[in-house]
């Protein structure tokens, strides 16, 4: 039985239960690199020469709204010529991360890798690559665990996609009318098919996968009897069955199946089981955006803050997954490349003192 590279220490553990492994090496990971990238990325939170500031930047085709034609349009700037995924693995491990995770497609429908379901997806762009790929390839030969993020509960691009949400899961634009299906037309089993076979495909054509991350809770939280209609039980069996060590989560939990738990920013105390599960905790190194936002350059958080943030994730015990928006043509901005190379630092000389943050 192949171990996976980021797996190697647990082979014994693998030999007997692989996913227990995974889980095992998760629990130990404490640190990891999440990339919000995707056509949002072009427009830095601006749209029309106006800031919008509502939702964060990633959400800019709902909040602006933009209509789908020429959101759609932006795939002809996307060229992702300074997307670096050695370089982008290289600043993972001097920061002392774990892992990757990559935005595959967020709630805009965009896809980054080579799929088979849609023509939305960054091979059809002026960039012509597969950055899932790209960024797989490069995780694997340096032994760090790739996640993949995909948006399940939100898909602004799909006719069917849920929205039962309030506000609503759908961007409102009168020039969309008819875009959406409603009433009898809306079929959500057509979108769930859709996402599955999305999903199956990261699972089966990049490996090895660490773990798939689905987003857009909500869209089936504020849904009547949402969990179920939400078809993941079935989901997670069919993305388990694609690799012997592949963890699922989504987002607080959705089922309470999920491997492990990832809520937004902080635990909201009594809001989660403690059922022995892993944590992990997401935040983000600009005030609050996801996707690169221009206004908040120079305001990023720094190493101290990056520090604060580890050592409290610790005492949780629960793993921080750390973002950075990466820009438009795929760079990640410069003062976090210089804020996660300091903690990566910072991290060294504590664990040289014995005096590294507490650990999961």
């Amino acid at each position: 039985m192949n171990v996976p590279r980021y797996l190697l220490g647990y082979d014994t553990a693998y030999v007997h239960d692989p996913r227990a492994a995974a889980s095992e090496w998760f629990g130990g990971a404490r640190f990891g690199l999440f990339l919000h990238y995707g056509l949002y990325s072009l427009l830095g939170g601006v749209y029309q020469g106006r800031s919008i500031d509502r939702k964060g930047s990633e959400w800019i085709r709902w909040a602006a709204p933009i209509p789908y034609d020429a959101y759609a349009r932006l795939a002809d700037r996307f060229t992702a010529e300074c997307f670096d995924a050695e370089a982008i693995c290289d600043l993972a491990l001097d920061a002392g991360m774990k892992y990757v995770n990559l935005t595959t497609q967020h709630h805009d429908g965009f896809c980054l890798w080579d799929t088979a379901t849609t023509d939305f997806s960054s091979v059809n762009t002026p960039a012509k690559r597969d950055l899932v790929a790209e960024l797989a390839d490069a995780c694997d030969r340096k032994g760090l665990g790739l996640f993949l993020y995909y948006s399940h509960g939100r898909d602004w691009w799909h006719p069917h996609s849920p929205d039962n949400g309030e506000p609503s899961c759908r961007p409102d634009c009168p020039e969309d009318a008819g875009r959406f299906a409603t009433g009898d037309d809306y079929n959500l089993d057509e979108y769930l098919d859709f996402a599955e076979a999305q999903i199956l495909e990261l699972c089966r054509n990049y490996r090895p996968v660490a773990g798939i991350w689905l987003d857009g809770i909500g869209g089936f939280t504020n849904m009547a009897d949402g969990v179920r209609r939400s078809r993941c039980a079935e989901l997670y069996d069919k993305i388990r069955a694609t690799s012997p060590h592949i963890l699922v989560a989504y987002k607080q939990g959705l089922t309470f199946a999920e491997d492990f738990y990832a809520p937004e920013r902080h635990i909201r105390e009594g809001t989660l089981p403690s059922d022995g599960r892993p944590y992990e905790i997401c935040t983000t190194l600009q005030p609050s955006s996801w996707g690169y936002k221009a206004a908040d350059d120079g305001k990023h958080h720094g190493p101290d803050w990056v520090m604060e943030q580890l050592e409290a994730a610790g005492k949780i015990p629960a793993n921080l997954l750390l973002n950075t928006g990466p820009t438009g043509d795929g760079a990640i901005p410069e003062e976090d490349v210089t804020t996660l190379r300091e903690v990566g630092q910072r991290l060294r000389e504590a664990a040289s003192r014995g005096q590294a943050p507490p650990r999961p």
